[in-house]
């Protein structure tokens, strides 16, 4: 929590309480549903909830943006980020009911009037989103062909329209046919060890693409 408040200092005091509110939440709802594995669990807000909150260092939501959040899980990034940027509106979807249940519980619980939930599957999604969000549920060509035509057209950001993702490692192979995608170091950011290898994908995407 500590890092959570010096990382992003401007705050108030509602959204310090609903950051303090995972943690009970998290471990009350994984003792019933396992969404986060054991070991993770006591770092959630280092492995979970500031992970999650990198998107925001690459790219700030604005008031009336809509964000879809695929293979959500837990509720990351999607959670984190609602209760960062609460005029913006959130989706959050998962193809898993008892994933969904928890992270519907959990906005209930925080009082989130700007989230949606819903089990779904990424290709059924309706709507166009200026953003579309996601923590490593597949490759790169595989998510872009669920949602590749569900990008709102026009810009109200400083990037452009389409995927901001969370992900790992060496991604030279994997963005190869994607030569507009830009890659974020959340360790620049972030200094705790496990950001090293972390990062945020930005892939511009056309509207109906």
């Amino acid at each position: 929590m500590e890092e959570i408040i010096r990382q992003f200092p401007n705050l108030t005091e509602n959204q310090i309480q609903q950051f303090q509110k995972l943690e009970a939440l998290y471990n009350d709802w994984n003792a019933k549903i396992n969404v986060i594995s054991r070991k993770d669990i006591d770092e959630l807000y280092t492995k979970h909830v500031l992970h999650s909150m990198a998107i925001a260092k690459i790219q700030p939501f604005e008031p009336g943006a809509y964000v879809l959040d695929v293979g959500t899980g837990g509720g990351f990034p999607g959670i984190p980020l609602a209760i960062l940027f609460p005029e913006t509106r959130f989706y959050l979807i998962d193809v898993i009911a008892k994933k969904i249940k928890v992270v519907q519980a959990v906005v209930d619980a925080l009082g989130l009037k700007n989230v949606k939930t819903e089990q779904l599957r990424a290709e059924n999604a309706k709507g166009d989103y200026d953003f579309i969000i996601s923590r490593a549920v597949t490759n790169m060509p595989d998510f872009v062909s669920w949602i590749k035509d569900k990008i709102k057209k026009q810009n109200k950001h400083e990037l452009k329209n389409g995927i901001l993702y969370l992900k790992g490692g060496d991604l030279t192979e994997e963005l190869k046919d994607f030569p507009k995608a830009a890659e974020y170091k959340i360790a620049e950011f972030f200094k705790e060890e496990f950001f090293e290898t972390k990062k945020v994908v930005h892939l511009p995407l056309k509207f109906k693409a």
